[in-house]
């Protein structure tokens, strides 16, 4: 293995914590960063989705006669039930909302880096590894608003084969994302597509700042490591880094994603929900498990958030360096 050659000090923290510049048009920077972004998202739906509709469906199936032994058997009934399209059921509402929701995650991004980088008097200054995490917080609390409606249309089409294998007489009230749109807009309204809001704020906010943040943070240490620009990493460590922040937003805050599910997945009728806020949902949750229920899927969360994640934010990263040659 060749030798990595010795840095000097300035130059190392040069590399690990690079200035942020204030873009000249923000609508440009905007559009490179939602660009940047569609085409990452894209990439983890088409790859992750699979496990997270296998999550999704050990999270939410009922704790007496489960459909499901573990993920193995969810997988494998799955292919033999409703084949391939089975494991990405509901994939239509992610890939339709993939522009509007990676726009909004990585332009509040990028615009947080900005905003942090900037003084009050205008001057700019180099990004601490705190700010990054900051910038991860106030991003995820943006993207909440986008990413909500989206994981509701998705999580109540993953779930109908678990009510039709739990009772026989239970008719499918969905044969598509769009029917259940409709469905949602008519009992609900505007505020629909909205179900379990709460809880995705509450899950987004602190994953994504130890997402986005330890992301940040990996390559600018990588680049520091080898003594070179973030931008000419090598892949391995940009998959790295995009696969250990993967790993880290699941590992924060798995318990609450088990909750949003339980919301998302409920009736869409507001008299008929069993799980109407965040407290009661955590104490039925509680009620039918402990702290075991609270963990339901989540092997192959872990499975999806290395591959996933590192493939989107590998996307994002470099594409969003081309666009800026």
């Amino acid at each position: 293995m060749p030798a990595v050659p010795e840095i000097a000090p300035a130059a190392a923290a040069a590399a690990a914590v690079p200035a942020v510049e204030v873009a000249p048009s923000g609508f440009v920077k905007f559009a490179k960063d939602s660009f940047a972004g569609t085409v990452g998202g894209i990439a983890v739906t088409m790859v992750g989705h699979p496990f997270d509709t296998v999550k999704v469906r050990l999270q939410t199936q009922p704790t007496t006669n489960p459909i499901y032994s573990g993920a193995i058997d969810c997988f494998r009934k799955t292919l033999q039930w409703e084949g391939v399209p089975g494991l990405y059921k509901g994939v239509t509402s992610p890939l339709a909302g993939q522009m509007f929701f990676r726009a909004t995650l990585f332009s509040a991004f990028g615009a947080s880096k900005r905003w942090l980088a900037t003084n009050p008097d205008g001057s700019t200054r180099q990004l601490t590894s705190a700010d990054f995490f900051k910038a991860g917080f106030i991003t995820g609390a943006a993207a909440a608003f986008a990413e909500s409606p989206i994981d509701f249309y998705k999580s109540q089409i993953q779930v109908q084969i678990i009510r039709a294998k739990s009772d026989p007489a239970y008719k499918p009230p969905y044969t598509s994302v769009l029917d259940c749109v409709k469905s949602t807009l008519r009992i609900s309204g505007a505020r629909g597509p909205f179900q379990g809001l709460s809880a995705t704020l509450l899950r987004n906010a602190p994953a994504n700042s130890v997402y986005l943040g330890s992301f940040e943070v990996l390559k600018n240490r990588a680049a520091a490591h080898y003594g070179c620009e973030i931008k000419d990493l090598p892949a391995h460590a940009v998959l790295g880094a995009g696969a250990t922040g993967g790993i880290l937003y699941w590992l924060a805050i798995f318990p609450v994603d088990v909750i949003k599910s339980a919301m998302m997945t409920d009736s869409i009728d507001p008299a008929q929900r069993k799980y109407p806020s965040i407290p009661v949902a955590a104490r039925k949750l509680w009620a039918e498990g402990g702290v075991s229920r609270f963990y339901r899927g989540f092997s192959p969360c872990l499975m999806r958030a290395a591959p996933a994640n590192a493939v989107m934010l590998f996307t994002v990263d470099k594409v969003t360096h081309l666009l800026n040659e």
